[in-house]
């Protein structure tokens, strides 16, 4: 199984938004050159994230975006859920136009979908701030990665 792009930069942002401090602006620019992420790929993911209601957005010339919520109320299976669009593990779990012959008498779409409820249980016992629980060590990286903050 594999998580999209989307997920994945999704997630990279939460983390980078919630290292920095509270009253500080992040922008997709930064961003973008820490993570070597496109811009374009950003605005869509930070769009997303601001609809979701997890980063709050200020418009303008130095407008940018922070956290909306504390990081303890940020659960990451929550956010993987929303982000991703498509968990058919394989083709079966398709209703619509998964078809497999074995169907009836197969075992493994029971397996997979326990796995997958398994993989959804352990997110779910995450949130953003246990991520962030070394928060000194994360911001140090960016630091020595970021371009000069204006």
């Amino acid at each position: 199984m594999n998580l999209t792009r989307f997920t994945d930069y999704s997630l990279r942002v939460l983390l980078y938004v919630a290292v920095q401090p509270e009253d500080r602006l992040s922008n997709i620019q930064e961003i973008s050159k820490i993570y070597h992420i496109s811009n374009n790929h950003l605005m869509k993911t930070v769009h997303r994230l601001g609809q979701m209601g997890l980063v709050h957005t200020v418009r303008g010339r130095n407008g940018g975006f922070r956290l909306a919520k504390n990081p303890e109320e940020i659960n990451i299976g929550w956010v993987v859920r929303q982000t991703e669009e498509n968990w058919d593990v394989v083709e079966c779990f398709d209703e619509t136009n998964g078809f497999c012959v074995i169907n009836p008498a197969c075992r493994l779409k029971r397996v997979l979908a326990e796995a997958l409820d398994a993989f959804f249980s352990v997110l779910d016992g995450y949130t953003l701030a246990d991520l962030i629980v070394n928060r000194s060590s994360l911001q140090d990286l960016l630091l020595t990665t970021s371009p000069e903050v204006e």
